[in-house]
């Protein structure tokens, strides 16, 4: 990670909104549900690592990281409500705003929004989605221009309860952050869910969504080639036998850990396996073995001095 990149990354706090009823899903806790077997608000959290404290606002779970938890003031007071109490437990310049539903967002959505923050110097940077449509939950945004309107909307209203966040957005300098649709998906409903599920398990997609999933399951941040190593799965499994192809993955995972991890450690380790099933397909090949000619030559002076002989 570079010196700037450490500095974005750094820079902001965190808040996720993951209260609501879910009425559209039956009223099922909808942080919860899964989505490539990792529930909803995990995946948002994977998006926002970087943050120097991420704040929770809904009933506690389990989660996949440490969080801040919070809750809005009433319970069930709606998303300007939530996030006026999450803005409180932060601390950092800058607040990045996120809705617990996204199954798409990814870091470099995040990312994104930090960067036209910082480069377009306004008061904050939305999302906006595949039809042009601001997505105030997801976006980035000055701390204290957000404090200062949440508290200017408390004063007209009386409370921030069952306000709509049109109400904020629209007393700030906004930079607007196109995307396609995917990273402002959000799962409102049972199909919306079957859909995100449907789409990770597609062709071009299941690939990338399993390692990132495995990845967080175990704990892993680490970045590697997975063309290298699938390439090294195959070269085990078509020159040495099929269950060779796992087992050797596993023991270049193995050794790289033992040199002290990192990427150049898997290709390393890597390079040195690829090399080694290359040379084990050139022996079942015979690639090394002498000629046909070569090998009736010397079936040739056998017979010629055994007819000398006789």
């Amino acid at each position: 990670m570079t010196t700037a990149q450490a500095t974005v990354d750094t820079a902001y706090d965190a808040v996720v909104l993951a209260g609501g009823a879910a009425k559209r899903l039956g009223g099922a806790d909808k942080p919860s549900v899964r989505v490539g077997g990792r529930a909803l608000l995990d995946r948002v959290l994977a998006a926002c690592t970087g943050a120097g404290r991420t704040v929770v606002v809904g009933g506690r779970r389990t989660t996949a990281r440490p969080v801040v938890w919070t809750r809005e003031d009433p319970p069930g007071g709606g998303p300007a409500a939530a996030l006026d109490a999450g803005v409180r437990r932060c601390e950092a310049p800058t607040v990045v705003v996120l809705s617990a539903d996204l199954p798409f967002l990814a870091h470099a959505t995040v990312d994104r929004l930090l960067a036209t923050l910082a480069d377009s110097g306004r008061e904050g940077a939305v999302l906006t989605d595949g039809e042009g449509r601001d997505q105030p939950l997801v976006a980035a945004y000055r701390s204290e221009p957000l404090r200062r309107e949440l508290a200017l909307l408390a004063t007209e209203h009386g409370s921030l309860s069952g306000l709509p966040l049109r109400l904020l957005t629209q007393e700030l300098d906004l930079a607007r952050v196109g995307t396609d649709s995917l990273a402002s998906f959000d799962c409102d409903t049972w199909e919306d869910v079957s859909a995100a599920r449907a789409r990770i398990r597609e062709h071009g997609h299941v690939l990338d969504e399993w390692i990132t999933a495995v990845k967080a399951e175990l704990g892993v941040e680490l970045d590697v080639d997975t063309h290298t190593l699938l390439d090294l799965a195959r070269d085990a499994a078509h020159g040495v036998a099929r269950p060779a192809a796992p087992l050797t993955t596993f023991l270049v995972g193995y050794a790289a850990a033992q040199a002290g991890g990192g990427p150049e450690a898997v290709a390393d380790a890597a390079r040195k396996a690829v090399a080694l099933a290359a040379r084990w397909a050139e022996e079942s090949d015979g690639a090394d073995a002498p000629s046909a000619p070569q090998a009736g030559r010397v079936r040739g002076d056998a017979t010629d001095g055994g007819d000398a002989a006789g």
